[in-house]
């Protein structure tokens, strides 16, 4: 994000006020959205000292700070909303009545901010642009859509089908998660205990027998020496790298681009992240064709939904290749991201004229295959969690039992 000054003539005076945007037609379009008057100028200019440190301070805390709207909550109104365009409820009554009768507290805010932005002449989609963190990509693209097509309360309606689609699958993933996950913090917490409290009472009696301790009790002795003597520092060290290991990814394109596409190499993750991915670009993709959106501008909606880069940027070329004349199935068969029997789908579709029809057929399989990998979690993950159970026991056996077994030897030798 760039820094721009922009100058604004307000009730006679002359203002001067700081905008964060991508280029100076963006930068113009969040002054008119944010600020009233006389937009006189635009100038890029140099950051000011004093905005760094705030702006990384913002960042770095950004993830603590900013609290999305509950999922449950957003979709039930985004449905309500749905149902009272539909009744011929204006926009701004339909926003201030959800937004006085709801609990959710960030909703509230949101919405009531909307209902203002809409009586200020805004359309719905701007107005929503400066709450991408807490509604998401997807719905300010479907409102866009409404809003071109004309029909928001059936764009409302896609909208609120397509998220309940996505929070099922979520809730799927956490609940195949839930056992694993269980599983290795109770692991984690015995092996803890092991280290913090019965390594101890063996140590003097290592260190008493005046030899060489083999490799897997020297390991024990030394995860017990940093745990009882650094563990609190180890544990903010810990954080400390996880939190800016999060603000490099979320500031850096290119540590981010490098981190989603080591995560398309980790066994398993890899194929969560595709078929996910795929399943909601092809769900996304198709509701847009079925509007009568035109390919091209249907692919750069669906792409925006896309978080991880390189897949992102393997989709973009399927608009590029569109957009200089190439067919449908040739661009996507030129990412390698799709089968042959996918591609011969659009085929068909692009030659029969069923191409929305066809694509809602691709989004059903890749939704099939995603839940076939999310209710195979388990079984795909056992064998990992073995492995790291065998090993933690091994390590606990090994260095408890081999110095007792040296010193067993060395008192039957002595006789």
């Amino acid at each position: 994000m760039k820094y721009f000054i922009a100058t604004i003539l307000t009730k006679g005076k002359k203002e001067q006020v700081g905008i964060y945007a991508e280029d100076r037609k963006h930068a113009g379009e969040l002054t008119k959205l944010k600020h009233q008057g006389i937009m006189i100028k635009i100038a890029e200019a140099q950051e000011p000292l004093e905005n760094q440190l705030k702006r990384f301070k913002n960042d770095l805390l950004k993830n603590v700070k900013k609290r999305k709207i509950k999922p449950d909550m957003l979709i039930a109104s985004i449905r309500q909303l749905a149902v009272m365009t539909n009744a011929g409820i204006s926009i701004y009554d339909s926003l201030n009545d959800i937004a006085q009768a709801t609990t959710d507290e960030n909703l509230k805010l949101v919405f009531g901010k909307l209902a203002e932005d809409i009586n200020s002449g805004h359309s719905l989609s701007k107005s929503m642009e400066n709450f991408r963190f807490e509604l998401g990509s997807l719905a300010i693209a479907m409102v866009q859509l409404g809003e071109k097509t004309g029909n928001l309360d059936e764009a409302l309606y896609s909208l609120a089908n397509m998220l309940e689609e996505i929070r099922a699958n979520f809730i799927k993933f956490k609940k195949a998660m839930a056992y694993p996950r269980n599983v290795m913090i109770a692991m984690a917490v015995a092996f803890t205990i092991l280290i913090s409290y019965v390594v101890p009472q063996f140590k003097t009696i290592f260190e008493s027998l005046n030899a060489e301790l083999p490799l897997p009790t020297k390991i024990l002795l030394m995860l017990e020496h940093l745990f009882n003597n650094y563990g609190p520092y180890v544990l903010a060290v810990l954080f400390a790298s996880f939190m800016t290991f999060k603000y490099l990814i979320n500031n850096y394109k290119d540590i981010r681009y490098s981190w989603h596409k080591t995560l398309l190499k980790i066994y398993l993750i890899k194929n969560i992240i595709i078929f996910a991915t795929l399943s909601r670009f092809t769900l996304v993709f198709s509701e847009l064709l079925r509007a009568g959106i035109p390919i091209a501008e249907a692919l750069d909606t669906s792409v925006s939904m896309i978080d991880n880069l390189p897949l992102k940027e393997k989709l973009l070329s399927v608009r590029m290749a569109v957009e200089k004349g190439s067919s449908l199935n040739k661009g996507l068969e030129e990412t390698k991201l799709f089968e042959n029997m996918i591609i011969q789908m659009v085929t068909a579709g692009e030659d029969s004229g069923t191409l929305d029809a066809m694509v809602n057929k691709v989004a059903e399989y890749y939704k099939m295959r995603f839940d076939a990998i999310i209710d195979g979690l388990n079984e795909a993950i056992e064998p990992i969690m073995l492995f790291i159970i065998a090993a933690m026991v091994i390590l606990l056996a090994l260095g408890i039992f081999l110095p007792m077994w040296d010193m067993g030897n060395a008192v039957q030798g002595r006789r």
